[in-house]
Formats: C-alpha cells, structure tokens, sequence
C-alpha cells in the first residue's frame, strides 16, 4: 500500500499543552518515522513531548525552509513508497505563509493522498476573534520591508477593504511589528478599524480591535511577539 503525507499542526507557543490532537491523529503519528519539518530541533521536542514512545534518534527528519535547495526537495517523498510521512511547520499548520507547500504540490503531481489534521491556525484563529468581516477575507502576508513602499501597499489594501468590504489580514516577523503598525497607523484613515492578535492560545494572549484613531492614543508593546494584524475599512 502507498504511503500518505500527513500534515501535522505544532503548538503555536513554547508550553502549549498538546490537547488539540484527538486520538486518531496521535495514533497516526506515533506511526511515522520520516518527517519533513521546518526546524529539527522544533520537531523533536515537539514529538517528544506527545510521549507517544516515539523512537526520536531513529527518526529521519529532513529540513524544509528558505535555505533548503530546490534539487534536495524533488528527493523529500522518496520514502513515501512503502510508508507515511509527517510535514510540520515550526508553529501551527503547515503550508500556510510556510514553504511546506511546495511539498505538497510535488505530492499532488505524484499522486500521493495529502491528509490534514486538525489544529491551530493563528491566521483563522485572529479574524475569529476580530470582529471583522469573516465571509470576504484576504490574507496579504508579509508586507515590503521599507517603510515607503510598504505604506503604499497598506494604503492599496485599505482601499481594497472599503470597495470590496474585505478584511485584509497580514503577518510579519515579531521584531518587525512595531514598524507595520506605526506604517499603519500613518496611512489608514481615522475610522478604519485594526485588529492586533498577540500570542495566540498562550497565556500572554492579546486580542483588541479599535479604529486607527483610538490606537494611536494607546499602542501596546508587540515587540517580538508573534502577531497577526488584520484591518477593515
């Protein structure tokens, strides 16, 4: 019988409990032995803290990330002829603003069965928990870097939000944060509405939504915290 990839949801916080993962999908993974995953030593604390009697040194993990080289990818599923294989992303689900996805692509074309399980996912669990519009939805990614061109995207996005009355959803790295909101609050009207999700299902969560004018009066420290920012004019 042919192998299956499994794509398999990781706590979104160091000290998460793990009770997200129901039994099948605990059993299914006691099961695999190769994996592919975005950072090894990520995986293997992961998968030991399931205390599945997962044999760790014997796993084969190979690393997925934006230094992996393309030639090495194509080679990823070789295992997958005669047994399953597990893909992670560092933090929640894999293969969304994670490069996971072009496994499952290879996969596609292969004719593999991909099977997600259930878990977190900060982008869906923030736009929950916004109060903005979750029927017409966008999620942008990471902006430009400079300030100048990303306050001409955060400008054409809140345009899009207003004529298509759709919440545009954004993520950057944790010690970019404090820049992407400042560039936010510059270029959006008073009355459009931000949403800031902090720590999402840790302890330290931090979740409010309030107009551009209302933040300005009170903006909290995010600073290397991980976030995702949603906006709606």
């Amino acid at each position: 019988m042919a192998g299956k990839i499994y794509l398999i949801p990781t706590p979104l916080g160091v000290g998460r409990q793990q009770n997200y993962l129901d039994t099948e999908s605990l059993q299914i993974i006691a099961g695999i032995r190769h994996y592919i995953v975005e950072e090894e030593r990520t995986a293997r604390r992961f998968l030991s803290s399931l205390k599945l009697s997962i044999p760790i040194p014997e796993l084969t993990l190979h690393v997925l990330n934006e230094h992996t080289q393309p030639q090495a990818i194509a080679h990823y599923l070789d295992a997958i002829t005669d047994q399953n294989i597990g893909l992670m992303s560092e933090a929640g689900v894999p293969c969304v603003a994670d490069p996971g996805n072009l496994i499952v692509q290879i996969a596609h074309q292969k004719g593999i069965q991909v099977i997600p399980l259930i878990g977190p996912s900060s982008i869906i669990m923030a736009l929950m928990a916004s109060g903005m519009n979750g029927q017409n939805f966008a999620f942008n990614g990471y902006l430009p870097i400079q300030s100048k061109e990303r306050i001409s995207r955060i400008r054409f996005f809140e345009k899009r939000s207003s004529t298509e009355h759709q919440t545009q959803i954004f993520i950057e790295t944790p010690y970019r944060n404090g820049q992407l909101l400042n560039d936010m609050l510059e270029a959006c009207n008073p009355t459009t509405r931000i949403c800031i999700a902090a720590d999402l299902s840790l302890e330290t969560e931090y979740i409010k939504t309030l107009t551009v004018k209302d933040w300005k009066q009170n903006l909290p420290n995010i600073h290397k915290r991980p976030a995702i920012i949603l906006l709606q004019a």
